[in-house]
């Protein structure tokens, strides 16, 4: 075999494409609720209990930085993904890593589970599980050679 066989890309099956459309749309969500919370004024804040009014107006920069992280990292991720680029491994293992340092900031140092109670933790659980996938899926689909 020639290195242009061994280089080549192995043809991902259909319902790779479709999932990670899927997980594009996830993630482009949080885009949404990023850009949401970055624009929120003090008006829109008001109406809120005051329990979460004080989470909103503590939040530092370095957990917006990770929010914008993760989120941003995961929908160029995605793309990524779509468009089968191998580039979507480090892009994503940002956005899990934002992921991560938002979580701690929300539930160890905020201690929005005060705030929101059990309920509140179904969510970000969510969140934190679709952010390993995504990293697993992409170092997966790498192995297999479906990236370039």
């Amino acid at each position: 075999m020639n290195d242009a066989t061994n280089n080549a890309i192995t043809t991902a099956p259909k319902w790779f494409v479709f999932l990670v459309i899927v997980l594009t749309i996830w993630n482009l969500m949080g885009v949404m609720a990023f850009v949401m919370q970055m624009t929120m004024t003090a008006e829109q804040i008001a109406p809120l209990p005051e329990k979460e009014q004080m989470l909103y107006q503590d939040i530092p920069l370095w957990v917006n930085i990770a929010f914008g992280c993760a989120v941003f990292g995961g929908a160029l991720g995605c793309i990524a993904l779509v468009l089968k680029k191998a580039i979507a491994l480090p892009i994503l293992f940002i956005s899990l890593a934002g992921v991560i340092v938002q979580m701690f900031h929300a539930f160890v140092i905020a201690n929005s589970f005060e705030v929101y109670g059990p309920g509140g933790t179904i969510m970000p659980i969510m969140v934190v599980v679709v952010a390993l996938y995504l990293v697993w899926l992409a170092n997966n689909s790498k192995v297999k050679g479906w990236l370039a």
